[in-house]
């Protein structure tokens, strides 16, 4: 009877090692299976105007803002290859010293000479992004501090607008200016390590669709360079 029972034990024993060394690896499988950096994003950066018209200057620091999220959709076994598109929103302004007012009604365009003073002269843009970018990291399912390279292409919807000139006298305001373009886009990239990470957009078309100073057209467009945080 001794010796029956020392067998049966043994073989309980053996099946139950037997049974976790089935079971380890599926655990893992399973995660990594389904691991993805969807995420939400904010950034904030310093917006400066590129192809200005003769005298245009920007004197003031001019802010921008955005925030959205992204779903992320891996392409290798190793998930550290992927593509992404979400939804967002950007507020954009910009400090500069092009007078924009209204005559009977049409937005008209005038350069502020140096030796005036004035407090305020901005535009500020409210956008609805759509975003699609080219994503690689050294992430994995264990570690969510990695490095990472993303890059892509952003589309962007203006949906409110708002240019203000104040003398510290007289205050001018136009709002949904008809000449801006309502369709935005460029090309960007974020690069960094883990959270926090260096960020740069360049606009590919004009933030004017027809505006003239004169004779002049602006043709200028946006380089918006600062940082985005990216979080599960």
């Amino acid at each position: 009877m001794s010796l029956f029972l020392k067998i049966v034990l043994l073989l309980a024993v053996g099946s139950v090692f037997s049974q976790n060394t089935n079971l380890d690896p599926l655990p893992s499988e399973k995660i990594d299976s389904l691991y993805r950096e969807d995420q939400f994003y904010f950034g904030f950066t310093y917006n400066t105007l590129q192809k200005k018209p003769d005298g245009l200057t920007q004197s003031k620091f001019s802010k921008g803002f955005s925030v959205g999220f992204l779903r992320d959709m891996p392409v290798n076994k190793m998930r550290t290859i992927a593509i992404a598109t979400g939804i967002g929103i950007s507020f954009n302004n910009l400090n500069q010293n092009i007078l924009i007012s209204k005559t009977n009604q049409t937005p008209t365009y005038a350069l502020i000479n140096s030796d005036i003073s004035y407090q305020k002269n901005r535009i500020s843009q409210l956008l609805i992004d759509v975003p699609i970018e080219f994503r690689w990291r050294s992430s994995t399912f264990e570690s969510h501090k990695f490095w990472r390279i993303y890059g892509g292409a952003k589309f962007s919807y203006l949906v409110n607008d708002r240019s203000i000139y104040n003398n510290y006298q007289d205050k001018i305001i136009v709002n949904n200016n008809p000449d801006f373009n309502k369709l935005n886009y460029g090309v960007y990239l974020a690069a960094g390590y883990n959270t926090i990470n260096l960020y740069g957009y360049y606009g590919l078309n004009p933030i004017f669709q027809s505006a003239k100073i004169g004779t002049e057209s602006i043709d200028m467009n946006s380089l918006n360079v600062g940082i985005i945080f990216y979080i599960l």
